[in-house]
């Protein structure tokens, strides 16, 4: 049974991208890995039709923080920002119902934080404006699969008007 990922990632992805887990690109999780036995595109549709007609956020960077049930993974995590919030339910309820099991964590959790986690590649600074204008559907191949993680649909943000 797949175990899917929604992100927004902080430069563009294309569909069969793919990456090993500590190479992941920099990212904000807009929804946790789920199980499912939807087929990628339906969940891709649900996906669009909630969300493409939603503007690109832009987001600022805050401090560093650790995360992770031993408190070992740096992130930096994202000031409050009621539009990235707004996103985040709609893309719960959009795939809730494609949900092989709605009661996991990503559907029924209480607090979400975004963050961008640290990478050996790279990092966000607190103060940073990121610019997000896609949603990525990934593939959570288990860690031991030689290809990693596997980009399976990307759906456009629209473009936010000029001096917003």
């Amino acid at each position: 049974m797949p175990r899917l990922v929604v992100v927004l990632p902080l430069a563009p992805l294309a569909v069969g991208d793919t990456f090993l887990v500590r190479d992941w690109p920099l990212h904000v999780t807009v929804l946790a890995p789920f199980l499912t036995d939807a087929a990628p595109d339906v969940i891709a549709s649900a996906l669009a039709a909630a969300a493409s007609a939603l503007p690109a956020l832009s987001v600022v960077a805050g401090g560093g923080e650790r995360f992770g049930r031993r408190h070992d993974i740096p992130v930096t995590v994202l000031e409050p920002n009621p539009e990235l919030t707004a996103l985040h339910d709609l893309v719960v309820a959009a795939v809730r119902p494609f949900a092989a099991a709605p009661e996991e964590a990503a559907f029924t959790g209480t607090e979400f934080r975004a963050h961008v986690t640290d990478k050996h590649h790279a990092r966000v600074a607190t103060g940073d404006t990121l610019e997000l204008g896609q949603l990525a559907l990934v593939d959570m191949a288990p860690r031991a699969d030689p290809a990693g993680r596997a980009v399976l649909a990307t759906i456009p943000l629209r473009p936010r008007p000029s001096g917003a």
